[in-house]
């Protein structure tokens, strides 16, 4: 792999001498092209669906449509709109010897991508590493090879067409040794990042030899809080479990206030309408019991809690106070995405403040931690580390800036 490597390298070096506006040219001409060959990239993906258990919750995720297709058009025509991340000063001063120093924006070069099976974060990293002037070397996983295999020969066939050298996408083959490739490419790769589940971004933190943006697993929760509305909660708790399952924004344990226990089978009403199977804690499980389907109510085990459920699965666990609801999520959290519902002030601004989490709502669902929701267009992965970028990741968090000094002759003493 070291000649894919290579390439990458390379083009990363001519990809910043492209114009902004030629960039945009080109991915206007991708998401075209989607469209186009619409039956080819949902035939290639008919085939890595044909190998996966349809109860598999990676089959959502692997799953392309015509409607996702149209949407992933749409998304990176959003990309295109934004403005571009590179050249932006973002300091500049003169010192008293009269040396003017700028601090601008540029691309970091090369970015590895390891993820799993969504096809779609193939077509989202060209876009978001090509406008923002970096190449991107893909790796995705095995269960969807063939839809990433169509989607990159789409993709340069358009830069052919374009006159621009293919090297700035490469996609290595679906195998763990690929991963280990990615990892010892020192002086290729100039960041890696994981996107998928906690096995995965463990063993890149844990192996690589690259430096590493660590995305990670969504273990998501939700608080009812004594002050919550039902309605409200109501709609938000069914809205962040059952919108898309599969994907790390969506709830996995719901926190409620032990006095509104009696409203409980009211809040998961609509949660049986979607067959979500429930772990519930000993006082929960009291309120549910009758109340909700027997062979979805169950009793909590120790590992219900901390679990990212990626089905129509969840957990719920009763708390006494405010505090007891922050303290699960410390414990349990992963830092990615967390909320309260309540229509106390105080409680909602303890909550954001305590709350170590990348994205913390107040009456609103997780599920609204995304990029394209966020204005950004896209995103290349949810960063929950604290060292760099942290959220959704997009055009600009892919960047990074060096310093441009000018001067007229000084020299130091």
């Amino acid at each position: 792999m070291l000649e894919q490597f290579e390439k990458a390298k390379k083009a990363s070096r001519l990809l910043v001498l492209i114009p902004d506006e030629q960039r945009d040219k080109i991915l206007l001409s991708v998401a075209d092209a989607i469209a186009e060959n619409e039956a080819e990239l949902l035939a290639a993906n008919e085939k890595d669906l044909a190998k996966m258990d349809r109860e598999n919750p990676l089959y959502d995720r692997l799953q392309l449509t015509t409607k996702r297709l149209h949407d992933i058009a749409s998304d990176m025509r959003k990309v295109v709109s934004l403005p571009s991340p590179l050249g932006r000063v973002l300091k500049d001063t003169t010192l008293p010897n009269g040396l003017h120093l700028r601090r601008v924006s540029v691309p970091f070069g090369v970015i590895g991508m390891v993820y799993e099976a969504r096809p779609n974060v193939t077509f989202d990293v060209f876009a978001l590493c090509f406008k923002s002037g970096n190449a991107c070397v893909l790796k995705g996983g095995s269960d969807a090879d063939e839809s990433n295999k169509a989607i990159v020969s789409l993709i340069h066939k358009v830069l052919t067409d374009n006159g621009i050298d293919t090297g700035v996408v490469q996609l290595l083959p679906g195998t763990h040794e690929a991963t280990a490739e990615m990892l010892s490419a020192v002086g290729y790769i100039d960041v890696c990042i994981p996107r998928g589940g906690r096995r995965l971004i463990d063993f890149v933190r844990d192996n690589a030899k690259v430096p590493v943006i660590e995305t990670g697993a969504g273990v998501v929760h939700a608080y009812f809080d004594k002050d919550a509305d039902l309605a409200m909660g109501t709609r938000i708790i069914n809205n962040a479990k059952t919108r898309r399952v599969s994907v790390c924004n969506a709830l996995d344990c719901l926190l409620i206030h032990q006095s509104r226990l009696s409203e409980l089978p009211e809040i998961a009403k609509p949660l049986a309408m979607s067959n979500v199977k429930i772990w519930a804690d000993n006082q929960s499980f009291v309120a549910l019991e009758g109340n909700y389907p027997q062979e979805l109510l169950l009793h909590a085990t120790e590992d219900s809690f901390g679990t990212e459920y990626m089905s129509y699965a969840m957990a719920i666990k009763t708390v006494d106070s405010l505090d007891a609801a922050i303290s699960h999520i410390s414990q349990f959290g992963s830092g990615h995405s967390e909320c309260i519902i309540t229509g106390n002030a105080d409680a909602a601004i303890a909550f954001q403040t305590q709350v170590d989490a990348s994205c913390v709502y107040v009456n609103a669902p997780t599920s609204f931690t995304d990029g394209g929701q966020f204005g950004l267009g896209a995103e290349i992965g949810i960063s929950t580390q604290k060292l760099g970028p942290r959220g959704p990741m997009s055009l600009e968090e892919i960047t990074t800036y060096k310093w441009l000094i000018d001067g007229n002759g000084q020299i130091r003493s």
